[in-house]
C-alpha cells in the first residue's frame, strides 16, 4: 500500500502511541541527556573511586552519579572489568597490612608466605591473560548504558599500566579507554622514566592519552620529562596533593602551572587538603587550603577545557554516605561558578 507523506507522518505517530512510543520517548531523552552539559563553561563530575566505601557495580555507579547531578566520570577500572566478565574481578587482591606498631620488624610489612605468593601469581597470570584476549564488545555496551544515564567516561582507570604489566595489558587498557569513549587512561606517574617513555609510545600508537597522576612527589616540574618523551603523556592533576606537598607549592604556582601546562592537562582531581604545614589532611570542602574557587573560576574564565573531578577523600560523617558527601562537593563547587 502506498501512503502519502500525511499519512506516513499519521501512521508513525500511532505507532509511537501504541507501544513504540516509550522506545522512542526514552531515545529522545538520552539525545537530551547525552550533550553532556558543561555547568557555566566547565566539565565538572567525579572519579568513580570516591564511592568506594559504597556496592560498586555499573549499575551501582550510574545510580550514585544521577544521584549527585554527575554527567562526567573518571571511571575506575574494577566495575568495568568486572561488566565485562574479568575471572578476577570478585576476588580480591592479597593485602599484606600494614607495618608492625613500634617498628618491629624494621617497620616493613609481612612478607607473603610461598602459598601466597603463588595465590597472588596465579591471579596476576589469570588476569593478563583475559586482558590480553578480551573482547571489547563489553566496554561499548557499558558507554552506552552511562551514556544512556547522560554519563560520558571521559578516563579510565584500571590497575593495567604499571611496570610490571604487559605491553599486552597496557593496549588492553588503551583499546578499552577508546571503547569507552575516554580520552584518556590514568596512572601513577612512574619513577622511571623508561616507564612513561613506554606508557608514551604505546598511547601515541592509539592516540589515547596517559595521564600522571602524582601524590606527594608533586612540583612544578614533576612532569616534564614524561611529557617531553611523548604528545601523548599528559597530565591528571591532584590539585589537593599539590597543595599538601607544601615547600614552593603554593596558590601562586598552582595557579601559574595549570596555566602554563593547560593544553597538557586531561583531567583534573579536586579536593581540599591542608598543606604540609596545616598537617596536609584531607577536609570537607571550604576548610582546607586547596584554592578551590581560584581554580574553578581561572578554568572557567579562561575556558580551559580541563574536566574536574571530585575526589572526595576525608572521612564520611557518621550521619552521612559517600552519595550525599559527593553532591556536597558537586554543589560547592556549583556555587562558585554560579
Amino acid at each position: 500500500m502506498k501512503m502519502n507523506n500525511k499519512s506516513r507522518r499519521d501512521f508513525l505517530s500511532q505507532s509511537m502511541l501504541l507501544g513504540g512510543g516509550i522506545f522512542f520517548a526514552n531515545q529522545l531523552s538520552a539525545l537530551t541527556k547525552n550533550d553532556f552539559a558543561k555547568f557555566k563553561g566547565v566539565r565538572l563530575g567525579a572519579i568513580t573511586y570516591s564511592f568506594r566505601s559504597l556496592p560498586g557495580t555499573a549499575e551501582d555507579l550510574i545510580k550514585y552519579c544521577n544521584a549527585c547531578g554527575i554527567n562526567h566520570i573518571e571511571l575506575m577500572g574494577e566495575a568495568a572489568e568486572a561488566f565485562a566478565g574479568s575471572p578476577t574481578a570478585n576476588t580480591q587482591p592479597m593485602r599484606m597490612g600494614p607495618p608492625p606498631a613500634g617498628g618491629g620488624a624494621g617497620g616493613q610489612r609481612p612478607q607473603p608466605s610461598p602459598e601466597q605468593r603463588k595465590s597472588m601469581e596465579d591471579r596476576m597470570k589469570q588476569t593478563r591473560e583475559w586482558r590480553e584476549s578480551v573482547s571489547m564488545d563489553k566496554f561499548v555496551e557499558l558507554r552506552k548504558m552511562f551514556s544512556n544515564a547522560g554519563i560520558n567516561i571521559y578516563a579510565f582507570k584500571p590497575n593495567a599500566l604499571n611496570e610490571n604489566n604487559s605491553d599486552g595489558e597496557i593496549e588492553y587498557a588503551l583499546k578499552a579507554a577508546k571503547a569507552l569513549g575516554a580520552n584518556s587512561v590514568t596512572v601513577e606517574l612512574p619513577s622511571k622514566a623508561e616507564h612513561s617513555k613506554r606508557l608514551g609510545d604505546l598511547a601515541a600508537k592509539h592516540k589515547v592519552y596517559i595521564g600522571y597522576h602524582a601524590h606527594l612527589q608533586a612540583t612544578d616540574t614533576a612532569w616534564d620529562v614524561a611529557l617531553a618523551q611523548s604528545p601523548y603523556n599528559s597530565m591528571n592533576f591532584d590539585c589537593g596533593h599539590y597543595i599538601a606537598a607544601g615547600g614552593n607549592n603554593t596558590t601562586a604556582s598552582l595557579l601559574a602551572l595549570i596555566e602554563a601546562k593547560h593544553d597538557r592537562i586531561t583531567s583534573m582531581h579536586l579536593k581540599d587538603r591542608q598543606n604540609k604545614e596545616h598537617g596536609g589532611v584531607n577536609l570537607e570542602w571550604g576548610k582546607g587550603d586547596t584554592p578551590i574557587k581560584d581554580i574553578l573560576m581561572l578554568l572557567k574564565n579562561k575556558k580551559y577545557d580541563i574536566p574536574v573531578s571530585v575526589e572526595m577523600e576525608y572521612n564520611v560523617p557518621a550521619d552521612s554516605d559517600a552519595v550525599k558527601e559527593v553532591k556536597k562537593c558537586i554543589d560547592y563547587a556549583k556555587a562558585i561558578l554560579a
